[in-house]
């Protein structure tokens, strides 16, 4: 009989215990700072999976690289050092020309033309990130790129000399083009050299001069509106599986609001984000008729470029998005 009752004891411990045994904890580092609008965006997506689990799934965010580098960020989530992760996709597309086909200069310079172009690339990027243990959850894009510089940029030759930061492949190319030096800095790591004159010209989206007060080291942005790279946020395939059913589907749902709030913040933060840069004393101006013309110069020798490395595949995905109407 003590025997019985100490059982039954052990069993009513062990079934108290069960709900918080059964929580999932899940890390999720991205690169850029808590107050950015991605990042919001993955605190409202994990604030969304927590409450349709019932906590059962807790995802904890990690902004500003405070967890991982940027650039490790999809190793870290490939050999499950964390379950999840976002990642700037052209990154890597030294690893592979598919992750680099939304910065191809002026391939797709608006948001609609950036939707259609996910579209179609995302069958060609979804096979290559499986190929390494990973699934696409969602996408958002940054506003369409532009040029910060100190000195007046009239054309591309103005461009010839200056210190420029790169971030990814693309960007480096635009930089050997031009007859720019490249200096690779990372978005976390970008106030930093720009507070120290490491650089005096780089290429990004308003957001981006917008948190890292471009104005305090900046005289000019043109709005060239280059393209509109894209964040893509990972889980672990392996991690994924092991999740229920029901979590698996609260998780893709809470992924496609995810997908489509971040869409729309992009789009409605851009004009906001202009006129910060303006009211902060940016001369924010649209580039010159020439500045345009060479720059698109500098697109279709990238395009042709791509295409080439990217093969038969990256032409599939180009004509898909053609047809598209673009």
């Amino acid at each position: 009989m003590v025997r019985l009752s100490a059982f039954a004891a052990a069993v009513a411990v062990a079934l108290l215990a069960a709900p918080a045994c059964a929580q999932v904890r899940w890390s999720l580092p991205s690169a850029y700072p808590a107050d950015n609008f991605h990042s919001e965006n993955l605190d409202a997506f994990a604030q969304e999976v927590a409450e349709a689990t019932g906590g059962k799934l807790a995802i904890k965010t990690y902004p500003n690289a405070s967890l991982f580098p940027a650039t490790a960020i999809k190793s870290a989530v490939r050999i499950g050092q964390a379950q999840m992760g976002e990642i700037l996709i052209s990154v890597h597309d030294n690893e592979d020309p598919m992750f680099g086909i939304d910065v191809v200069p002026f391939l797709a310079a608006s948001y609609d033309e950036a939707r259609k172009l996910w579209a179609a690339s995302k069958p060609a990027i979804e096979r290559r990130f499986a190929a390494q243990g990973l699934r696409v959850l969602f996408a958002v894009p940054w506003p369409p790129q532009g040029i910060y510089a100190k000195k007046e940029i009239n054309t591309v030759a103005d461009m010839q000399g200056l210190s420029w930061r790169v971030y990814n492949a693309g960007t480096e190319r635009i930089a050997q083009i031009v007859g720019a030096y490249p200096v690779t800095i990372q978005a976390a790591d970008l106030q930093r050299a720009l507070a120290t004159g490491l650089i005096n010209a780089f290429m990004t989206s308003v957001a981006t001069g917008y948190d890292t007060k471009a104005w305090e080291t900046m005289t000019y942005f043109y709005d060239t509106q280059a393209w509109l790279p894209k964040n893509v946020t990972l889980v672990n395939k392996a991690a994924f599986d092991r999740l229920d059913k029901s979590t698996q589907e609260v998780l893709l749902k809470a992924a496609t609001s995810a997908e489509a709030r971040g869409w729309s913040r992009s789009q409605e933060r851009h004009r906001w984000y202009a006129e910060q840069l303006a009211a902060h004393g940016l001369k924010v101006l649209p580039p010159s008729d020439a500045l345009k013309s060479g720059l698109h110069q500098v697109g279709e020798r990238l395009t042709a470029a791509w295409l080439v490395k990217a093969g038969s595949d990256g032409q599939a995905v180009i004509e898909a998005y053609k047809r598209s109407g673009s």
